[in-house]
């Protein structure tokens, strides 16, 4: 067996990109061609399952109506919740002729923005904002609001994809009139295909991370696999296999709900977001010596001795039964109820045959005769 390559050019060992040998499976509808370079670029198998798409309202009833209202009368909030919402709602009144009138009255408000993003927004539309919270949340928006006082006062609440129930009624129990602009709702994928994959691919085991950037995809991800009977076996890999991670709290919270744990980058950004999957999928790592040898079994390869193998998914899914055995024989029966497609023993066989060659080391896997198969792992355990 070779060992760890080295760069002739340099002399060095080329480093491993962090997500090398990991799948991870994005259910944006939006900025997934976004997430998904950044996490390749960091070594990760992408697999894209759309679980929603946005469909703009332009044209709607509703929101023509709350625009209407907003450009006739005195208007003294403004609440900017996404970048892309609020550049939609002025391109819909500019297409109804209302963009101008709209736009005087926002004027004579205080306007609020969620982030950058929803500010730069605002900036683009002439107006300025007069607040915006750090931590980039709803919650801090409502809590300014209902400090400064709104009773008797008209607030125009952009919406962002979904109904803002609790932070309407908590300015309406406060006395302000709200007046909701929908610009822009979710609906399910055109082709439900590839979120049907997406889902199979789960439960296989060939995904180690899910990402979600908002809470409707993750609300549809979880109304898919109970409508397709999914759910039970989605929900254990979700709470003890799969990381999951979501851009921030609020795309999170239908996850937590369920009971599924969920990290967060620090910040409510795909970029963080890929650099957190980056960070903590790494760390889910099994490292072991293993004949002598420095083993580190990621999610779909496998290092040793620092250089990478690729594994096809039924021996990887028997390196993994092998490995959770912690070196203790595993039965041709248990072995074949770990692979992906079932068989018969002699699949087993095939499939231990494949590790082997994938690893570069036949010893690293032993046959124990009339038992089963059990990895060599050195008495000193982990590396």
């Amino acid at each position: 067996m070779t060992g760890t390559p080295v760069d002739e050019r340099t002399g060095t060992v080329p480093e491993i990109p962090p997500l090398a040998g990991f799948t991870v499976g994005l259910t944006a509808a939006r900025r997934a061609d976004e997430l998904g370079t950044l996490l390749a670029r960091k070594g990760a198998a992408v697999l894209h399952g759309p679980a929603i798409r946005i469909v703009p309202l332009s044209d709607d009833a509703e929101l023509l109506a709350a625009t209407q209202r907003l450009a006739e009368e005195p208007v003294d909030y403004v609440v900017a919740t996404t970048g892309i919402g609020f550049r939609g709602w002025i391109e819909a009144a500019e297409g109804w002729g209302l963009a101008g009138p709209l736009l005087d009255r926002l004027r004579g408000a205080a306007v609020l923005s969620r982030g950058p993003k929803a500010t730069g927004a605002v900036r683009a539309a002439g107006l300025v904002e007069s607040w915006s919270p750090p931590s980039e949340a709803n919650a801090e928006l409502l809590d300014r609001l209902l400090a400064e006082g709104v009773r008797g006062r008209r607030v125009a609440l952009q919406l962002h994809g979904e109904p803002l129930p609790e932070f309407v009624r908590a300015l309406r129990a406060a006395g302000a009139d709200v007046v909701e602009v929908p610009v822009y709702r979710w609906t399910g994928p055109e082709d439900p295909g590839p979120l049907h994959r997406l889902l199979d691919a789960v439960l296989a085991g060939q995904v180690d991370a899910l990402a979600f950037t908002s809470a409707p995809a993750a609300l549809t991800v979880l109304r898919t696999a109970r409508d397709t009977g999914r759910w039970p076996a989605l929900a254990r890999a979700l709470r003890e296999r799969v990381l999951v991670a979501a851009v921030g709290s609020i795309a999170a919270g239908p996850l937590v709900a369920e009971g599924v744990p969920v990290v967060l980058p620090d910040r409510a950004r795909i970029g963080a977001l890929a650099r957190q999957i980056a960070v903590t999928l790494p760390q889910r790592a099994t490292r072991l010596r293993i004949g002598g040898r420095h083993i580190e079994v990621r999610g779909q390869a496998v290092l040793v001795d620092g250089e990478p193998r690729a594994v096809a998914p039924a021996p990887m899914a028997i390196l993994h039964a092998l490995v959770a055995a912690g070196g203790r024989v595993v039965s041709r029966r248990d072995l074949l109820a770990a692979l992906p497609s079932g068989g018969e023993e002699h699949a087993v066989e095939t499939a231990v045959g494949r590790l082997r060659t994938a690893l570069g080391e036949p010893r690293l896997v032993h046959t124990v005769v009339k038992r089963g198969y059990r990895l060599a792992v050195d008495p000193r355990g982990t590396a």
